[in-house]
């Protein structure tokens, strides 16, 4: 199922011709998959990366720039889940401004400790949340 938040392009995120500056995209990207795990997977970004001392970082990332969105523009970020591996997990993530594809991304996260930099698989909790979500059966 599909996971849908809502970015405004602020002036900190534009170039002084008032269009977003491409880095300020994954900054709004990164916001979409914290806001995902933490409202609809249960698992917030300060707990995974606080107490169970785990991190989700990027490990791939492909990015295709459609059309520049401006000052002022309502961006919808539309995140799905596509493959769930073992330690790994790749999103498709659209940006659209009222209809408008401006920005799309597939993503690929990994799971892994802290303590050691090294992949882990998922914990049962996160991989039946994640599940649900590719099915369609968000809670």
């Amino acid at each position: 199922m599909a996971f849908t938040t809502t970015h405004i392009v602020r002036f900190q995120h534009c170039d002084p011709a008032e269009i977003v500056f491409y880095p300020r995209y994954y900054e709004m990207l990164n916001a979409t998959i914290e806001e995902w795990f933490e409202t609809r997977l249960g698992a917030s970004f300060a707990e995974i990366h606080g107490s169970m001392g785990m991190g989700v970082p990027t490990i791939a990332q492909e990015t295709r720039y459609l059309r520049p969105s401006r000052l002022g523009d309502r961006l919808d970020f539309t995140l799905t889940p596509v493959r769930l591996g073992g330690s790994s997990l790749t999103l498709s993530v659209e940006a659209a401004c009222a209809g408008e594809a401006r920005v799309s991304f597939t993503t690929t996260l990994v799971w892994y400790a802290k303590a050691d930099g090294r992949p882990r698989p998922w914990p049962d909790a996160l991989r039946d949340a994640i599940g649900k979500e590719m099915e369609g059966d968000a809670r």
